[in-house]
């Protein structure tokens, strides 16, 4: 493959000038120098490099996307939804766990600052009472500073435009719905402590009419985890709502396993609508996660982006 000094000697022109065309750099270059260096590339069959252009130009094809847990289907179809839009015009899409919290994200921040990101897409919730939260807002604020398009998909502590649902809706809608049934026992296992999307799922069960809810979680073991806890109690409640599916999944496991019959003694119901929700024939709240993701990359590409609200929609399967 042929190198800078191969085409510069072949153009007749410093490394430096034959840098600076190929890169894109602002430096004047003279239209008929450019077009000899672009020619003399051409002729040697040169591929520039992508990150060495991106640290000349601090521009990347780079979209990032912060996931709270890489394997959690609901985050799987985010970055489906990105990758969709992104890929057919050369942006490459990084998907960075961030399972530890705010400090893993902090982390990504600066390394994709590093790569002159072109977007960075936050995929999940912020934590109430963060100490790490302010930190965040600053890098955020520096990246966009810098250029960086950076889109919140769930409620965050910092400044940035939204592509979000309305999580408080989606769980008022499926307990109303779960109750319009003639469910007046009506249990919800409550998703991670301190997260907002949490708090709001917990919010829109309340504000539904729903009293009883349980500590849980978004993993599917979090989900068998509550479910043995219930089959404790003296008598199991009429329904069960999880936080997410994951957990509604779990639920559904553990109360099979233990003899229960789903819906005939408990219904079960979820929220998300992940891709595992139709294997088991789940109820559950079918959100915009890949809309979500594809939207999210459209705003990089398009170098802006504004606050959004998408809707969503009951899934009404086996489960109840």
């Amino acid at each position: 493959m042929a190198s800078l000094s191969d085409i510069s000697r072949h153009a007749g022109v410093s490394i430096a000038t034959c840098s600076r065309v190929l890169n894109g750099s602002a430096h004047p270059v003279s239209e008929a120098t450019r077009t000899r260096v672009l020619q003399a590339a051409e002729e040697l069959g040169y591929a520039p490099s992508a990150l060495a252009r991106a640290l000349v130009t601090r521009s990347s094809r780079i979209i990032g996307v912060i996931v709270g847990d890489i394997v959690d289907p609901y985050f799987a179809e985010i970055a489906r939804g990105v990758e969709a839009a992104a890929a057919g015009l050369g942006y490459l899409t990084m998907v960075c766990s961030a399972e530890l919290g705010s400090e893993a994200e902090l982390g990504h921040l600066h390394q994709l600052r590093d790569y002159h990101a072109a977007g960075i897409v936050f995929a999940g919730s912020g934590r109430a009472g963060d100490p790490s939260a302010p930190d965040v807002a600053v890098a955020v604020r520096e990246a966009r500073e810098r250029g960086t398009v950076v889109v919140a998909l769930a409620q965050r502590d910092f400044d940035a435009p939204a592509i979000v649902f309305d999580n408080e809706a989606a769980a008022h809608d499926i307990t109303a719905y779960v109750k319009g049934l003639g469910h007046e026992r009506v249990t919800f296992v409550e998703g991670p402590a301190g997260l907002h999307t949490s708090a709001q799922r917990l919010a829109g069960f309340t504000r539904a009419g729903g009293i009883d809810s349980i500590p849980g979680g978004f993993a599917y073991e979090d989900g068998i985890e509550a479910a043995s806890r219930l089959l404790e109690r003296d008598a199991l409640p009429q329904a069960l709502i999880a936080a997410n599916d994951e957990a509604a999944i779990g639920l559904l496991t553990r109360l099979r396993d233990a003899g229960v019959d789903v819906p005939g003694d408990v219904a079960v119901a979820g929220i998300d609508d992940t891709r595992p929700a139709h294997f088991v024939g789940l109820t559950t709240v079918s959100v915009p996660l890949h809309e979500m993701g594809r939207r999210a990359a459209q705003a990089v590409l398009d170098q802006q982006a504004e606050d959004v609200l998408l809707p969503h929609a009951l899934a009404i399967r086996t489960t109840t």
